[in-house]
């Protein structure tokens, strides 16, 4: 039975080639996504490994903070003392925070990064054994810091240049000492690292005199465990410690959180990409089977048993399966590079390929079982047909009507995953989600088989358009395309899948970004919106300070003040200029007026107003914890107890929920200043006399310190940072569902080959009768048309409903989201699918217009 199926897989081989193409490119997918994201989660793994080798244990503050106030950290006498414990060899302080490097321009270097800081602790050699410096040595004044090689490459640094850092205290120059690589978690994926003196660090980051950790090695003869079990025994209050093995696993976890997110998303689009591969293996051996049919009945009339007739053809799709797999795990390593170019950080360290043998192992039982699975069907049709009736048919057997069981199933499937849609669209359950998500598999199903039923009419439809491109080429390819339902639909189905999917993301996609538009712009009305800059940058009351030094400027920083019970409701206080904010945002006012603010009382959103029952001019008791002191002992910390008041409404206005600019509660500077003394800064507002500029962009940068930390926003600048991504990630899901659309197009392609080889009598006997080479080749092309509109109007359609119901699910919770169709993206998915049909007949075309007359005139 073996060399029989091997014998007719090399007879067959090219009508077997575009399934096992088909197969390729699915485990080609999957493999890559496995390989991305082991490959990745290793490199993240041993990085991180590394970086914490030289730690035996590591102490730090616990962070008790309540109602703001700075990091406690580590002081140096503690650090001192540490050092002193039986068994360390070591004791370094280490200071973390935020530092941008600008590039010889001014601008922010690197983009999609993290700009890390850090301090450099000189041991008794001179020399911090966390960095190797390959230029020049570690800053040991203020006035210098050092880069790691990545960041002073982009930048074009060398030691003694002078480099423009700002950090969220300010931008200032330093000069470059040296150059140093490092390899841990600070610099894993392309972020830049700038090392400062312990003194300028401990400034800008922390308080002076303190340390975020402490990093202690332990001495020759001591494990980490017993270091560790000595250093809890003497650690002050409010501080813990464990060992670098244990600080190592959390931040692998960390590190590996987001590969692993990537890498579902990939594996989610491969199995789509399969998916659509199953209807073009069913339909290549449904055709395949019935072209065998006299074949295989001639098989069983010598002695052949159902059993292993059906062994046979089994065996051929496991030889094509097994093939097509080890073609797609080669491609699939090669596919995996191309990924981490397409989704890799700024400046991030290519990481080494890891093909492990589970994922050879997934990807030839995907690859294997795929093809087996999807055949089952039509070699069970086959196995069912006398081979008394098959050797003596003229013809293979003709397919199953449409209006079968299998169409009032399909509709029954429609019909209820569409009911499910629409309930879990309009309902406010918690699971609404997961409802639609069933009744879209269930919606999909159904059309899927309902297709076939929908062949005809469609044609029908578009058969005046046919006609009119061709009477009789037209008239031609409609007949041929409703001659076999079953295999029109699971043809068009393919492409249906692909184009449900891009449908619904671009519904999505439109909407968010419309609805993302009006929340960040609607509101604006100053000139620029100041905002920290990618990466860990923030903001502080002071940063807007210089701006009241320049003439012609209005502004307000947005200071957010959390940890409020107003009236016993948790509520979230920002803090404004009185005098300037009727100028800087757009508020819309309900009841009373925004001067009430000059008076030191409150205006709230009309959402907040209503869900707590508040109304203007009322009082409200106000409580929040306030800010924790030193206590005096090292990380030891004392509660100051509870801040209490009252305030007065002023004013409603209407607001959108989600709005990222009109806050909830608006509150005088000066009021939110008395209870909280280091707010969390969103942004500065600035207005400026003549208008938004080049002129008035250059004096609020300069008036700023020239700090790459912060970023001069203009309404336009804001839309694109905030909407911007969102078409970033749609042109990425787009390239991945190209893959579906690929091989949905084959799936076209094979089915026109396949129908050109059934019909050689047919094709002949037109070119008897006087049709010559190019209209068959247009009546091919023709067919290929309908099968694409076909399948792309039927996507189009299920892609839009479900974007509809998703959508309508965030009406609830996102005030103001409103259905987007975007015509013009579904109009171009519909061209890209017609044109893919148009392309894929190219090669059928080519052999029906080449047919032999003669020899097809007396085939049997």
């Amino acid at each position: 039975m073996f060399r029989t199926a091997l014998r007719n897989v090399f007879a067959h081989k090219a009508r077997l080639v575009m399934t096992a193409f088909a197969v390729m490119l699915g485990v080609t997918f999957i493999t890559g996504s496995l390989v991305y994201g082991d490959s990745l989660n290793r490199a993240a793994t041993a990085r991180v490994t590394d970086a914490f080798r030289g730690v035996d244990v590591s102490v730090s503050a616990h962070d008790t903070r309540a109602g703001g106030g700075p990091r406690a950290g580590v002081d140096a006498a503690t650090v001192a003392a540490l050092a002193r414990i039986e068994g360390v060899g070591t004791a370094s302080g280490r200071v973390d925070g935020f530092a941008a490097v600008a590039d010889r321009s001014g601008r922010l270097l690197g983009s999609g990064v993290e700009h890390k800081a850090g301090n450099f602790t000189p041991g008794p050699d001179g020399k911090d054994p966390a960095y190797r410096f390959t230029q020049g040595s570690g800053p040991t004044r203020d006035d210098r810091i050092a880069l790691d090689e990545k960041t002073a490459a982009k930048g074009g640094f060398r030691v003694g240049d002078t480099v423009r850092v700002g950090t969220n205290e300010g931008a200032a120059s330093y000069t470059l000492s040296g150059i140093f690589r490092a390899d841990g978690p600070e610099t894993s994926t392309g972020d830049s690292l700038t090392l400062f003196t312990d003194a300028t660090a401990q400034r800008l980051f922390l308080q002076s005199g303190r340390f975020e950790s402490v990093a202690l090695t332990a001495a020759p003869g001591t494990s980490a465990q017993q270091l560790l079990g000595r250093v809890e025994a003497k650690l002050p209050q409010g501080l813990g410690a464990v060992t670098g093995a244990q600080l190592a696993r959390i931040r692998t976890n960390l590190a590996t959180g987001e590969s692993d997110t990537m890498s579902q998303i990939l594996l989610g689009f491969a199995a789509v990409s399969l998916f659509v591969a199953t209807f073009l293996i069913s339909n290549t051996f449904t055709m395949l089977v019935a072209r065998r049919t006299r074949e295989l009945a001639l098989m069983r009339a010598v002695g052949a048993s159902r059993q292993q007739v059906r062994r046979i053809l089994l065996t051929e799709t496991l030889l094509v399966g097994a093939l097509a797999s080890a073609a797609g795990i080669a491609l699939g390593t090669g596919v995996a590079l191309v990924l981490q170019s397409a989704f890799a950080t700024d400046g991030a360290p290519a990481a080494p390929l890891v093909l492990t043998p589970t994922t050879v192992i997934v990807a030839l039982l995907v690859g294997t079982a795929l093809p087996m699975v999807s055949a089952w069907l039509p070699i069970r049709r086959a196995m069912a047909i006398p081979p008394v009736a098959a050797l003596s048919a003229a013809e293979p057997a003709a397919p199953a009507r449409t209006a079968s069981l299998r169409t009032g199933l399909s509709a029954a499937l429609a019909l209820t995953g569409t009911v499910a849609v629409i309930y879990g669209a309009l309902s406010t359950a918690e699971d609404n989600r997961l409802v639609i998500g069933c009744g879209a598999a269930l919606t999909l199903a159904g059309a899927i088989g309902f297709i076939p039923l929908l062949s005809r009419p469609f044609v029908a439809l578009l058969r005046p358009l046919l006609t009119r491109l061709h009477p009789v080429y037209g008239d031609l390819a409609a007949r041929n395309t409703v001659r076999d339902p079953r295999r029109t639909g699971a043809t068009a189905a393919a492409l249906a899948i692909a184009l449900t999917l891009a449908s619904g993301l671009s519904v999505l996609g439109a909407s968010a970004a419309q609805y993302l538009d009006r929340a960040t712009t609607h509101d604006f009305a100053a000139d620029y919106l100041v905002q920290p800059a990618e990466g860990g940058a923030q903001l502080t009351p002071t940063t807007a300070a210089p701006l009241a030094k320049v003439p012609g400027l209005a502004f307000s920083p947005l200071n957010q003040s959390t940890q409020y019970r107003l009236a016993g409701a948790p509520s979230v206080l920002t803090g404004v200029d009185p005098a300037t904010i009727g100028r800087l945002l757009r508020y819309d006012m309900v009841e009373g007026s925004l001067d009430s603010l000059a008076k030191g009382q409150i205006a709230v959103a009309d959402f907040k107003a209503a869900k707590e029952g508040w109304h203007v001019g009322q009082s409200l008791p106000l409580e929040r914890p306030k800010p924790q002191q030193d206590a005096g002992a090292p990380g030891g910390k004392q509660d100051a107890g509870t801040q209490r008041g009252s305030v007065t409404i002023g004013a409603i206005y209407r607001a959108d929920e989600q709005s990222k600019l009109l806050p909830s509660i608006t509150a005088p500077d000066s009021l939110v200043a008395r209870y909280d003394p280091t707010p969390h800064t969103d942004g500065i507002l600035i207005a400026t006399d003549g208008g938004a500029d080049r002129a008035a962009l250059g004096k609020v940068t300069r008036a700023l310190g020239d700090n790459p930390a912060l970023a001069v926003l203009d309404a336009a600048d804001l839309q694109t940072r905030e909407s911007g991504g969102i078409g970033q990630q749609l042109n990425v899901f787009y390239a991945l569902l190209s893959m579906a659309l690929a091989i949905a197009a084959l799936g076209i392609a094979n089915t026109l080959a396949m129908s050109v080889l059934e019909r050689r009598r047919e094709i002949g006997t037109l070119r008897a009768l006087g049709v010559d080479r190019p209209g068959v080749a247009r009546m091919i092309r023709l067919e290929a048309l309908v099968l694409g509109a076909l399948g792309a109007s039927v996507g189009t359609v299920l892609g839009v409903f479900l974007g509809w119901a998703l959508g309508h699910t965030l009406q609830e919770n996102v005030a103001g989201y409103a259905l987007v169709i975007p015509w013009g993206r579904l109009a171009l998915g519909v061209l890209i699918a017609m044109t893919g049909a148009l392309l894929a007949s190219l090669w059928p075309a080519r052999r029906a217009s080449r047919v032999d007359i003669p020899a097809a005139m007396t085939e049997q």
